[in-house]
């Protein structure tokens, strides 16, 4: 612990605290309600920066996007009411992606809490932990002393066990209140280890296995944790397929990788995962989309023996009665799992060969004209450096880049995917110009559909004011634009063909419109024109919109909207 300080609100003894954990920029939209903390990070300006967004989901995003690049919790500010409902979806991002993050929200003066003050809710009904909840923890700092056992608390909370959101309530007198109390030390999580004697059955279930599958994603690995698992899945010869959205845990490029198990899934993979015998789970929630709606794995019973190994034990047994359970920390399960001693031979390795030769087929797409989005994808892969960030928010068009972009794993240089596995509309930029400004030596790499760009496209701005794509590494979006709600179009045709309601989109110029930012922006409507304009892009000075128009008809990377709406009709 610091020695006591002098005097001083509790505002900044809030931006002392933050610094003390290691945080260099917090993001937010400043409101009259935390001043005081406003007023904190001008003192300590020289040390932690503020980033003002455009508006209180973009800056939840940004720092759900922070914790997902720094593995520590990424912070956001905002003010009361309209600032909190705003900034709601970036915590329930954080939530259902188990990202470590904390939401500072400024609250009405204590003497003015329950009449319904300017702007007043209660934010432990609103955001309350629970089951299906937005928050791990919901916490209101009343007493300016104890304001530093609060931050540490919610640092350890957002990290420990399964990571994830804690709201910190800030009424606006407290934040003026003079207090003398020191800050904390840094919070480090404490890491759980996978019990000896549960690795030795999982062993004992590995070697009956004919069929074995792993399965790795969440959240909480580092790039010691992703190389011990690439050592144990070469050990062991074990085909390892990633869940959704989180392939860059594991190099798309290795000869044990059999693809993304997710929304899209190949075919072939399914199949495989549903003939397997054993499925290692190693930090998936196994939610409903890595699970093909709960049925690759049938629940609550699967039909393969199902080892599951995640760090919260809230997790294990949720939803899947698994034949083992094992509570641990990522980092720690996949050293654990790499001490394990294979035998001299192992009966699988023609169908974990199987398995990455199924992978690479899928990467051969079928021809499309004039705008081929596969070729696209394969333009950024073969341009871009190799520890570009690839963000992206929700709709069909993130398809072509699951199946056909192939993502290090983070041993190669850190996360290289930032995508939403709770499916929010609107994430990619926002995420994309957070990992432009905390490393701004490495390009970022923005793939936005028409409707997802228009719902956080203003945070340009932001990117603009706060200098995002000007240094070594380059930031570029492209909005894919279709005319429509591509996803919900797609379920149309498929429920109610021919009858399409509320669907299309009227968009603007979306390349004016980045140079009204202050972007450079292009335009491109075939596939012959995307190369020189993503080379322009990645030799620029300062951040680019590419505009790529799509042909409608173009639903997803396996079929048009047209065969969609045959099949549906033939029913």
């Amino acid at each position: 612990m610091t020695q006591p300080s002098a005097a001083r609100p509790a505002g900044h003894l809030l931006v002392e605290a933050l610094i003390e954990q290691g945080v260099a920029t917090v993001f937010g939209v400043p409101g009259e309600s935390y001043i005081a903390v406003l007023d904190g990070f001008y003192e300590h300006r020289e040390r932690i920066r503020f980033i003002a967004c455009r508006q209180e989901g973009g800056a939840a995003f940004m720092a759900e996007a922070q914790g997902k690049l720094t593995g520590r919790p990424g912070i956001c500010f905002v003010t009361r009411g309209p600032g909190a409902t705003n900034a709601s979806i970036g915590l329930h991002t954080a939530f259902q992606d188990s990202t470590p993050m904390l939401l500072f929200i400024g609250q009405v003066a204590s003497e003015q809490r329950d009449r319904e003050a300017f702007q007043e809710l209660d934010y432990r009904q609103m955001f309350g932990p629970g089951t299906l909840g937005f928050a791990k923890w919901v916490g209101e700092v009343h007493d300016a002393a104890r304001l530093p056992e609060y931050v540490a608390r919610a640092f350890h909370t957002a990290m420990q066990g399964r990571p994830g959101p804690v709201v910190l309530v800030l009424p606006e007198d407290m934040l003026t209140a003079l207090t003398d109390a020191p800050v904390l030390p840094r919070v480090e999580p404490a890491l759980a280890w996978p019990a000896p004697g549960a690795l030795c059955e999982l062993r004992t279930l590995l070697l009956a296995a004919r069929r074995p599958f792993v399965i790795v994603g969440g959240s909480g690995w580092d790039a010691a944790g992703c190389a011990a698992m690439q050592r144990f899945a070469e050990n062991w010869s074990l085909p390892v397929g990633c869940a959704f959205r989180f392939q860059d845990l594991f190099d798309n490029r290795h000869a044990n990788y059999a693809g993304d198990v997710g929304i899209g899934i190949n075919p072939i993979l399914a199949q495989r995962i549903a003939q397997a015998d054993l499925v290692l789970a190693v930090g998936p929630r196994l939610g409903e989309m890595t699970t093909g709606g709960y049925t690759l794995l049938r629940a609550p019973r699967p039909a393969q023996t199902l080892i599951h190994i995640h760090a919260g034990p809230e997790e294990l047994g949720r939803v899947y009665a698994a034949d083992l359970m094992l509570q641990s920390a990522m980092a720690c399960a996949a050293k654990a799992l790499e001490g394990l001693a294979p035998p001299p031979s192992l009966p699988w390795g023609a169908w974990t060969g199987d398995a990455h030769a199924d992978y690479e087929a899928n990467h051969v797409p079928v021809p499309v004209e004039p705008l081929d989005m596969a070729e696209l994808v394969k333009t950024i892969q073969r341009l871009a450096p190799a520890d570009s960030v690839l963000t992206n928010g929700a709709g069909n068009f993130s398809g072509w880049l699951h199946r056909f972009y192939r993502y290090p794993g983070l041993q190669h240089g850190g996360r290289t995917q930032l995508a939403p596995a709770s499916g929010a509309m609107g994430y990619g930029v926002p995420a994309a110009i957070a990992a432009s400004l905390l490393y701004p030596a490495r390009t970022v790499i923005s793939l936005a559909g028409d409707g997802d760009f228009l719902m956080t496209g203003q945070e340009l701005a932001t990117a603009t004011g706060y200098g995002a794509g000007t240094g070594p590494g380059k930031l570029i979006v492209i909005v894919v634009d279709n005319g429509s709600y591509g996803t919900i179009r797609m379920h149309q045709e498929r429920a109610y063909p021919g009858r399409v309601s509320g669907s299309d989109l009227f968009n603007p110029d979306f390349a004016a419109l980045a140079q009204a930012y202050g972007w450079r922006a292009g335009r491109v409507e075939t596939s012959a024109q995307f190369e020189p304009a993503f080379g322009a892009a990645l030799a620029a000075d300062r951040p680019t919109l590419i505009h790529v128009r799509l042909d409608p008809d173009i639903s997803t990377s396996r079929t048009t909207l047209t065969a969609i709406r045959r099949v549906a009709r033939e029913r």
